[in-house]
């Protein structure tokens, strides 16, 4: 059985990787004032974004994750002629509605695909299977990075569903914003209240950063450091000690808004290196997608890795 992948645009991974597993994008269109850009973790887009240099106006964008009309077109043209199972993870179903378009997609698909195959001389029945990866960002890689683990190894349908609804109930994404102001503008348009305006005012005039935390469909602050400075290296001390614990998947994914080049040279991501090739763990650097940059703002760090059910101290 052919089996392969597909994932929205929001969930955080190399490109290196994604055309290495050959996994589909499902994209998003955002609109900052008059100005279009489809993210579909393409490098080329993301790098037009933060060459554009957009800054507060981002706060105020639209984002249009793919359509159920979308999903079922990328289905009925392209993934049910080059696979016999795909599996789609998206982003959490609590942050967006693309898990709930593709719920109401694969209907459709499940319906339509037999005439669609049989045209083109493909016989036998045809898989669709949804994840909620319940987490946001790199906080979903974890669970697309098994699932390429399990695919390789050549597990049956079932068994990887249920393994990958295991890794994502296990699945930690943290994320250390860089200006609260931008976030709290952006959580006032979606009108998300988590970010009120004094603590946004006293954290930028003290400079102390949230940390925040993406587990089991809910977000929410477990810390508080300050200085973005030392929240990376807080935050990458962390990983590194979950990582000598021991992972349920042995990858840890970054994602930053920004130049890729500048995580390297933040305090305490060598520490994280080396535990991560002490450990046998992969470690995999991704540009945060447009969208999440203009939900969180640019220069953010977000991070996931899927671990068993522990306290985070910070």
């Amino acid at each position: 059985m052919r089996m392969g992948l597909a994932i929205d645009a929001s969930c955080d991974l190399p490109q290196t990787f994604l055309q290495e597993h050959n996994i589909a994008v499902m994209p998003i269109t955002v609109r900052v004032d008059d100005e279009v850009f489809l993210d579909d973790r393409s490098q080329v887009e993301i790098h037009r974004f933060l060459d554009r240099k957009l800054g507060d106006r981002s706060h105020s964008a639209e984002t249009e994750p793919c359509t159920v009309e979308d999903v079922q077109r990328l289905f009925l043209d392209k993934l049910v002629l080059e696979q016999d199972c795909v599996f789609c993870l998206t982003i959490t179903a609590t942050r967006s509605p693309i898990n709930d378009h593709v719920i109401k997609a694969s209907f459709a698909v499940l319906k339509n695909y037999r005439g669609v195959r049989e045209k083109n001389g493909l016989t036998g029945p045809f898989l669709m299977r949804v994840i909620d990866t319940r987490n946001l960002f790199a906080g979903a890689a974890p669970t697309i990075v098994e699932a390429t683990r399990l695919i390789a190894a050549g597990e049956a349908p079932a068994a990887i569903r249920e393994r990958l609804t295991h890794i994502a109930n296990n699945s930690y994404g943290y994320m250390l914003p860089r200006d609260l102001y931008y976030l709290r503008a952006r959580a006032k348009k979606k009108g998300d209240r988590s970010v009120g305006l004094f603590s946004a005012v006293l954290g930028s005039a003290l400079d102390i950063k949230p940390l925040l935390r993406g587990y089991r469909g809910e977000t929410g602050p477990v810390g508080k450091v300050r200085g973005f400075e030392h929240g990376a290296e807080t935050l990458f001390n962390y990983a590194a000690e979950r990582v000598q614990a021991g992972l349920l998947v042995p990858a840890v994914c970054i994602s930053y808004g920004g130049e890729l080049s500048e995580v390297a040279k933040m305090p305490g991501y060598d520490k994280l290196r080396a535990a991560c090739e002490e450990a046998g763990v992969a470690l995999l650097e991704s540009p945060m997608s447009i969208t999440g940059m203009v939900n969180v703002g640019e220069g953010a760090i977000t991070l996931g890795f899927a671990a068993e059910e522990h306290v985070a101290d910070f």
